[in-house]
Parts: structure tokens; C-alpha cells; sequence
């Protein structure tokens, strides 16, 4: 009798056992059947999709896992799209950028080659053309810079200098340029050593394109340049009292292709300040900048300070 008992009880568990099992076996294979119907979705094109599972599930894991893999590559393809915007613009903007002053150029040098010009008006159209040639190969040289700095080449070479020293050297060859646009300039530069560690040419293309920008777009008459010795930073300020920069193009200022005044097309590349922030962010600095239109705009760029 006993026997029996246990035999019943044990008939039972095994029942029960198996029921469970199968329960848990129906379970996962609905769980994989939904994983399978959102990889197939995700597959198909909808990057939103997730695979959706509660704690307890045995496939929550697995499905957490899809769902952390899923995540990542659609932050990659967002970041190859916007790439491919980026290089869609700049596309468009080198079409526009070169094919403009070259025509223009062409077009004055076809005048000088036929003669249908002379004296003194055949001598200001080579000047004109050798005026857009320069610009032109500034254009590109800036484009070459833009492309070379967001390579997967390019590195800098970071040493440790004395930043004043090596801003005098930079700033000795803008003097005669200060003077030729008639440019009062004010240089202030402590005596006192002051050490950071910067690429060489990548630091004196930030002070050059700064300056650059203030001859080339603010029309101001005078600039100055001081550097500034913090607690823990070095602080370079180029100062100008041009037209300034509107507060709404401000946020924009460092943005690769923005142009604050979009029909000045012949003046400026729209990256040369973009190349600059990127420069100072690789030497682990910052820049920022303020102006009030038609008082001053003063760029800052931050690099750490090393103690001597």
C-alpha cells in the first residue's frame, strides 16, 4: 500500500516535472521566436526596433546582449551618415569654392593672352589674377590641412616648449603684415618662462589662422595679442575691435563650413576656425570665444600649464 503511494506521488512530480518543462521549452521558444521576428525587422531596416524581455526570462540575457550590439552599430551608422553629409557639403563647397575665383582667374588671364586690355588696365587685371591665385592656393591649402587633420594618419608631435618664446618667433612675421593693412597691434608677452606641451607646427597654425581670420574678415584697426599666465593654465588672447560676430552665428563660430556672412562666398573656406578648435582640442586644450558687435571679439585659447 505504501508502495503504491509513493509510486503515485512519484508518478505525479514526474507529471508535474514535465509540464514545467514543457511549459519553460513552449516559453523560450516563443522568446527566439520574437528575437527572430525583431532581427528580421532590425535586418530589414528599422534601427528602432529592440528585442524586448523581462528580467526572469531565460533569454533575457542573450536579448540584452542583441540589444547592446544593435545599439552601437546604429550609433555607428549614425556617425557614418552624418560623415557622408559632412563630405557631401564639403563636395559641394569645393565645387563652388574652386570653381568660382578659378573662372574668375581664367577669365582675367584670357583678357591679358588676347589683348584686348593694355597699359595701365592690363596691369591691374594681373594683379586681380595674382590676387585670386593666392587666395586660391590659401583655399586649398586650408582644404589639405582639413583633410590631413581628420585622417586616421595623422598624429601630432607633442613636446614641451616655452609658449612665449615660440609666440614672439610666430608673431615677428605678422609685423610687416599688421603695418601693410595698417593695423595697430599691441603684443603682450610676460618675460616670465612659461611651459606647455604643443605640436610645434600645430600651435603656430592656431595663432596664424586666428590672426588670419582677424585680417581677412573682422575690418578691424587694431589687434591685440597677450598671453596670461593662471593657476593652471596658460591663457592666449587675440583681441580685434572689428565688426564683431552676431550672438546667433557665436555657437556656430567653430562648426565645420559655417559662414557668418553667407554671400561673402570669396572670403573664407568656413573651416579654417573649425581646423583651429579641432588643433587645440588634440594638444588637450580648449578655445573659446566672446565679441559685441562692432566693439570686439576676443578668441582664447586654453593649454595647460606645465610647472617649471
Amino acid at each position: 500500500m505504501i508502495l503504491n503511494v509513493a509510486l503515485g506521488i512519484l508518478f505525479c512530480l514526474a507529471v508535474l516535472f514535465g509540464i514545467t518543462c514543457m511549459s519553460v521549452l513552449i516559453g523560450v521558444k516563443r522568446q527566439l521566436k520574437d528575437m527572430m521576428d525583431a532581427l528580421n525587422d532590425i535586418e530589414s531596416g528599422n534601427g528602432n526596433r529592440r528585442i524586448l524581455a523581462a528580467n526572469n526570462e531565460l533569454t533575457a540575457d542573450l536579448a540584452y546582449k542583441i540589444n547592446g550590439i544593435i545599439y552601437r552599430y546604429e550609433g555607428q551608422l549614425s556617425q557614418l551618415r552624418v560623415a557622408e553629409e559632412t563630405n557631401r557639403q564639403m563636395m559641394t563647397s569645393l565645387s563652388h569654392d574652386v570653381r568660382t575665383p578659378l573662372t574668375t582667374l581664367i577669365g582675367y588671364m584670357d583678357a591679358v593672352h588676347r589683348g584686348i586690355i593694355a597699359g595701365k588696365e592690363r596691369e591691374d587685371y594681373l594683379e586681380i589674377a595674382r590676387r585670386k591665385a593666392h587666395d586660391l592656393k590659401d583655399y586649398i591649402d586650408i582644404l589639405f590641412d582639413w583633410f590631413k587633420l581628420n585622417s586616421s594618419e595623422f598624429a601630432l608631435s607633442i613636446e614641451q616648449v616655452e609658449i612665449g618664446e615660440l609666440t614672439r618667433n610666430i608673431l615677428k612675421d605678422w609685423i610687416p603684415v599688421f603695418e601693410e593693412n595698417h593695423l595697430e597691434y599691441q603684443i603682450e608677452i610676460p618675460e616670465k618662462p612659461l611651459l606647455a606641451k604643443v605640436d610645434l607646427d600645430g600651435y603656430a597654425r592656431i595663432v596664424n589662422n586666428l590672426i588670419q581670420n582677424v585680417i581677412t574678415h573682422s575690418q578691424a584697426v587694431q589687434i591685440k595679442i597677450e598671453i596670461a599666465e593662471k593657476e593652471t593654465e596658460i591663457e592666449i588672447y587675440i583681441e580685434d575691435n572689428g565688426i564683431g560676430i552676431e550672438k546667433t552665428d557665436l555657437q556656430h563660430i567653430f562648426n565645420r563650413l559655417y559662414k557668418c556672412d553667407k554671400g561673402r562666398s570669396d572670403k573664407g573656406s568656413g573651416l579654417g576656425l573649425s581646423i583651429v578648435r579641432q588643433m587645440v582640442e588634440k594638444m588637450n586644450g580648449r578655445i573659446t570665444v566672446q565679441s559685441e558687435p562692432h566693439q570686439y571679439t576676443v578668441f582664447t585659447v586654453y593649454l595647460c600649464k606645465l610647472q617649471g
